[in-house]
């Protein structure tokens, strides 16, 4: 097992490093979820596959949008699962914001993951950092901390969720029936994936700044935690272009003690979020969109 802790807030775990899954999504899939050509098609023997294209920091330097190849992969994304981005498409989409665009809408909800990764793990650390270094924080905090939970680690923090929910069950704070049907065979589904990435907040680095600009005082602990859900979009639309797909949970306070204690968290950082991610195993739900026109207000327009 290795870990590593930067002065960032950035905790690391993972018992193995996977090599890269060749075939983890066929290009005659009839449904792939990725808007833009990230992936390079290559020949396995058995079927076309695709890579994810390195993530790179330096990436973000170049005029072009950074996720963006000349691969001749075609790929199958809109809510409906109905709209067609091939290379042609591709070529169109030159400058990062339509690049941005896309990973937006490409960035859904996944139930059903598997535990084979698109990358190797180095890939997803090297996200995690890009987050925890260029995401924003208000008067430049910087109170957001993770923690990294990939393979058998990640396996071992979903035991331990279900023995934290299984001693409800026993008190019966959760009716038994619930338990077996419903919320057990979730946890076992979030269990399956690869990594899980937990999302905290440090109030130690919130304080200060609370004293010396009383004004504010009561804003600098929402303002964290717009910071800290800056960083789950950031990550979650990451894993995406990496070829992941991911859920968003948050079984927090129930789970806290235990995980803290697992994986020796200080005792006043606050959870916020877990954000589970694998490959994809299935489709997400159709999503419905309530009018831009009545979320959406623009003045001056010319």
């Amino acid at each position: 097992m290795s870990t590593t802790m930067a002065s960032s807030g950035l905790l690391f775990r993972s018992c193995s490093s996977l090599s890269v899954a060749a075939a983890i999504r066929s290009t005659t899939s009839s449904a792939a979820h990725h808007p833009t050509s990230t992936f390079s098609t290559i020949s396995t023997g058995v079927s076309p596959a695709r890579l994810t294209a390195p993530f790179s920091s330096s990436s973000f330097s170049s005029p072009k949008s950074p996720f963006l190849s000349s691969a001749s992969a075609v790929r199958t994304f809109s809510s409906s699962s109905t709209t067609r981005f091939s290379t042609s498409a591709v070529a169109m989409a030159q400058t990062p914001t339509d690049t941005l665009i896309e990973l937006a809408k490409a960035r859904r909800t996944y139930y059903k993951l598997s535990n084979k990764s698109p990358v190797p793990d180095s890939k997803i650390e090297e996200l995690v950092n890009s987050a925890i270094l260029h995401v924003p924080s208000s008067f430049n905090t910087q109170s957001t901390r993770l923690v990294v939970l990939l393979h058998k680690e990640h396996e071992r923090l979903w035991d331990i969720i279900i023995d934290a929910f299984g001693g409800l069950v026993k008190t019966g704070a959760i009716p038994e029936e619930m338990w077996k049907n419903q919320t057990l065979p979730k946890l076992q589904g979030l269990k399956a994936g690869v990594g899980t990435i937990l999302f905290y907040e440090d109030p130690a680095h919130i304080a200060p700044l609370s004293e010396k600009f009383a004004l504010y005082k009561d804003h600098f602990g929402p303002w964290a935690e717009h910071s800290n859900a800056m960083h789950q979009y950031y990550l979650w639309t990451g894993l995406e272009s990496l070829g992941f797909g991911a859920t968003l949970q948050h079984y927090n306070p129930i789970i806290d003690a235990p995980v803290a204690s697992a994986y020796n968290v200080p005792s006043d950082w606050r959870l916020i979020a877990q954000l589970v991610f694998g490959a994809p195993a299935g489709q997400p739900g159709e999503k419905q969109y309530k009018p831009v026109e009545e979320r959406v207000k623009i003045y001056g327009k010319e």
